[in-house]
């Protein structure tokens, strides 16, 4: 996945103090610990994300009198990456200046309580931050948690057991079938039965049966075609019988056949019930 990087200058960062807020690191870092907050946390639209970095850093330097955000990055639970420190500067958030000198100090904002297990998007973003430390800091392949040669409960046990199982990308969920276990006869009925149009004005049932079903539509076409061959059947018999009326020069067979051709070719198997065995 790409990393979602939101600069400091992007989330409004306050300028670090100088000089210890310069300090850069002196050598290679060895890799990267994660932390958390560990204090009460809830999740918020990703618009206030900004604001709450913000606070964070007033806490470490007007709260903690350090002089600047203690973390090299800060992720929230939408997946983006805030630079804290970044990769140059020393971090102040690892417990000393030795280990801060010797791994990169990511913060996952999730918390001791409230919201305490990170987001998928979030634990994309965290290895989105793994990776870049690794790429552009430099920073080795060790990866560990604050409690890690500091004794504390960061980064929580939730961040921590990720941790420990190499931080890997959250799997990617299947969407589910809608149409997943439905069966034939499902499917049938629910688009055989579902209403559909509104019923014939001169529909018998229209003021109890307002909207047909397909069904209904069916039944109301076959009522017509069988009345319309009815129609057809008896004109054919009232012009046989002009047929046989007229003299010796008019062709009684040839007209006969004439118009039951014209019957088949309109009206096939009118007698067959359209209505029935619909579902195969």
């Amino acid at each position: 996945m790409a990393l979602k990087l939101v600069s400091r200058s992007q989330w409004g960062a306050r300028a670090y103090l100088t000089p210890n807020g310069a300090t850069p690191y002196s050598q290679a870092r060895r890799g990267v610990k994660l932390h958390y907050l560990g204090t009460p946390y809830s999740d918020r639209p990703h618009e206030q994300c900004a604001a709450y970095i913000r606070q964070l850093q007033a806490q470490h330097m007007d709260g903690n009198g350090w002089s600047d955000i203690g973390y090299s990055f800060a992720v929230c639970t939408h997946g983006y990456v805030y630079e804290g420190r970044g990769l140059k500067r020393r971090n102040s958030a690892n417990g000393n200046t030795a280990l801060n000198e010797q791994d990169y100090a990511v913060l996952l904002l999730v918390g001791s309580t409230g919201l305490t297990k990170p987001t998928d998007d979030q634990l994309h973003g965290a290895r989105d931050a793994i990776e870049y430390c690794r790429k552009e800091g430099p920073a080795g392949d060790w990866l560990g948690g604050h409690r890690d040669g500091f004794a504390t409960a960061c980064p929580g046990d939730a961040v921590y057991a990720w941790v420990k199982a190499g931080a890997p990308r959250p799997a990617a969920q299947q969407q589910e079938d809608p149409m997943a276990g439905l069966t034939k006869k499902d499917i049938f009925d629910a688009v055989w039965k579902t209403d559909a149009l509104a019923a014939p004005k001169d529909a018998a049932d229209i003021k109890t049966n307002p909207n047909w079903q397909p069904q209904s539509i069916l039944r109301d076409v076959q009522a017509r075609v069988r009345s319309l061959t009815v129609t057809v059947a008896a004109q054919s018999a009232a012009i046989n019988t002009l047929a046989a009326k007229v003299g010796s020069g008019v062709d009684t067979k040839t007209v006969v056949q004439a118009v039951e051709k014209a019957i088949k070719d309109a009206v096939i198997k009118v007698d067959i019930d359209i209505t029935q065995n619909q579902e195969s």
